[in-house]
């Protein structure tokens, strides 16, 4: 279970001496109230803590240095209540590793017109303390986010939640480890990519484990727990008789059950955070995992299959950005195309592994013949994903940069019974178009697998780029194809 509110944001108020003890009194009350108030607002999913005012070089960077080595806060938000000298802010910006938001607000909502006078002017001045501020995080071309409005805005606070969520998946990473069994399938390009870069850039870590090492751990699951996990799949799930306990295809059921806790053991003894696999490095499994990869994402945990490490982070990232939202993340594939002219659409799926987070109703678990891989018929989720929008994101390897990619889509309900179809299924259209979309896909040297969200905006995933230093492209439904292939020439020069 992810449980954001377990994570801090800092607010941090800056000021200065130059208004005396009255005024610095007020500046504190204040502060500490919209601290409060943000903390309770039920749109900001993290916890708000109100730091002690700033009104000096040296509380500005004891603060900030603070904030960098508390394992709970996760970001700062940062507020000019007074005028604050912004060359005050060097040293501490200079040191800052958390994300920032830069709140341009004001305590008070409206002007007073018949009371107003020079000492609510002296105490209010936001409107040109954050300009101040906001000169100087750009002169030290510091990323942040910026939100304009009052703080009682509900605007206002689910724009906060929007940065706090992704600054919380890039908290997740930081430090995260990623299990690979196996290595990348075979000759295939964008689902591979520098490890050594991306744990420089991102700061989590992926190595490889033998097929051995697992299958040692599943070997050693005691016939109690299989017992037990066989039960608990029995009662969540739609099962044909045969593959209930007694059936006649119950054993491969009974593997599934084993190879998904042998998975789960392995991952919480090394502290993981996902993984990935491939069909084509199986050696010592009876078969490959479909069940157990489907329900350790439900759990939140990231996964990708074919040794895609990459994507297996960015699913963990969004279940984690995503978390207590209505909806669902997981791994996903653009599998096959509908060409209708008048009704064109994409149907994503993969092999075994998507997860049932995304289902419309209740999931089917079955045995079918995988067809390659060579290993036993593996058991699997079979479902529907219902209609709405939603969205495709894609991290690729650009060689000298990582590449954030989203496409938003309109996801559909499958009119058709797809009796022969023995995997998790959703239909969506991309935006702007079918073959917009797609066009503008390729030229970005998208993946064919993808983390698909529900829950997620174009918004959290633009925050979580910024907070990474990631290249971000967006495909959505204003995309014009010669616009979007001059972004992505301008981005060249912009990352060279």
């Amino acid at each position: 279970m992810i449980d954001l509110k377990k994570l801090q944001v800092w607010f941090i108020t800056g000021t200065q001496h130059l208004y005396g003890e009255e005024t610095l009194k007020q500046v504190a009350e204040h502060a500490e109230e919209v601290a409060k108030s943000l903390s309770a607002n039920k749109e900001i999913s993290v916890t708000v803590v109100y730091k002690p005012i700033v009104k000096t070089t040296e509380e500005i960077f004891e603060t900030l240095q603070q904030a960098n080595i508390d394992e709970n806060c996760i970001g700062v938000i940062t507020w000019m209540h007074t005028f604050s000298p912004a060359k005050m802010w060097i040293r501490g910006l200079n040191v800052l590793q958390k994300p920032l938001l830069h709140l341009h607000t004001q305590f008070n909502r409206d002007i007073p017109w018949n009371t107003i006078d020079m000492d609510f002017m002296n105490l209010n001045q936001s409107a040109h303390g954050d300009r101040e501020f906001g000169f100087m995080v750009s002169r030290m071309r510091k990323d942040r986010k910026v939100v304009v409005g009052h703080w009682q805005d509900e605007d206002v606070a689910k724009q906060i939640d929007v940065w706090a969520r992704a600054a919380a998946g890039w908290h997740d990473w930081q430090g995260a480890k990623f299990a690979r069994f196996g290595d990348n399938m075979r000759y295939v390009a964008v689902t591979d990519g520098d490890k050594v870069e991306a744990e420089m850039k991102f700061g989590f870590a992926v190595n490889t484990y033998g097929i051995g090492d697992l299958v040692a751990v599943i070997n050693s699951i005691s016939e109690d727990a299989i017992q037990n996990l066989l039960k608990e799949y029995e009662e969540t799930y739609e099962m044909s008789a045969d593959l209930k306990t007694g059936g006649e295809r119950h054993a491969s059921v009974y593997e599934a059950a084993k190879i998904e806790l042998g998975l789960r053991k392995f991952l919480e003894d090394g502290n993981f955070k996902g993984f990935s696999d491939t069909f084509e490095d199986l050696h010592g499994m009876v078969q490959l995992p479909g069940i157990a990869a489907q329900r350790l994402m439900a759990d939140g945990y990231g996964f990708a299959g074919e040794g895609d490490w990459k994507t297996a982070a960015l699913v963990r990232a969004c279940k984690v950005m995503g978390a207590g939202l209505p909806g669902g993340n997981a791994f996903m594939e653009d599998y096959t195309y509908h060409f209708d002219p008048a009704n064109a659409m994409v149907l994503g799926s993969h092999m075994l592994e998507v997860d049932a987070s995304l289902a419309k109703g209740k999931a089917s678990l079955e045995v079918h013949p995988l067809g390659i891989g060579g290993k036993a018929d593996p058991a699997r989720l079979v479902f529907n994903v219902g209609s709405g929008d939603a969205l495709n994101a894609s991290l690729i390897d650009m060689g000298n940069r990582f590449r954030l990619l989203v496409n938003e889509v309109k996801a559909v309900e499958t009119e058709n019974e797809l009796p022969n179809l023995p995997v998790a299924r959703v239909l969506w259209k991309p935006l702007p178009d079918m073959k917009t979309g797609c066009a503008a896909w390729i030229y970005a040297g998208g993946a064919h697998h993808t983390a698909y969200s529900q829950n997620l905006t174009t918004e959290h995933l633009a925050d979580f780029a910024n907070i990474a230093g990631l290249e971000y492209v967006n495909i959505g439904a204003e995309t014009k194809i010669n616009q979007f292939r001059n972004e992505l020439q301008w981005n060249e020069v912009f990352y060279k």
